[in-house]
């Protein structure tokens, strides 16, 4: 039984990590964007992994449905975003039909 109870704890301990870890990258994406550092890029994230803006019916961050979705961002490092290809075309600074 204290086997069992010691495996759920780490296990919950991991959890926490991998949560607030990504919390933290997250946050760092909107500091760097208030600080000019990044910019909003549609149709360049893969489905699920969105910052924001997926469209009607999605609540934002993480969100879009599909990988390139046109209607959704991702922060990438100013002056980026129109370099990055993708199999479904370049990435935009505004949204893009895709």
């Amino acid at each position: 039984m204290n086997r069992t109870l010691i495996l759920t704890g780490a296990a919950a301990l991991m959890t926490v990590g991998v949560g607030v870890a990504a919390a933290q990258s997250g946050g760092q994406n909107a500091e760097g964007a208030q600080r000019g550092e990044m910019e909003r890029c549609y149709g360049v994230s893969r489905a699920g992994q969105n910052d924001c803006a997926a469209g009607p019916g999605t609540s934002c961050a993480g969100t879009s449905t599909r990988d390139w979705q046109g209607n959704a961002w991702k922060y990438v490092p100013k002056g980026t975003c129109t370099s990055i290809e993708t199999p479904r075309g370049m990435g935009s600074l505004t949204p893009v039909n895709r």
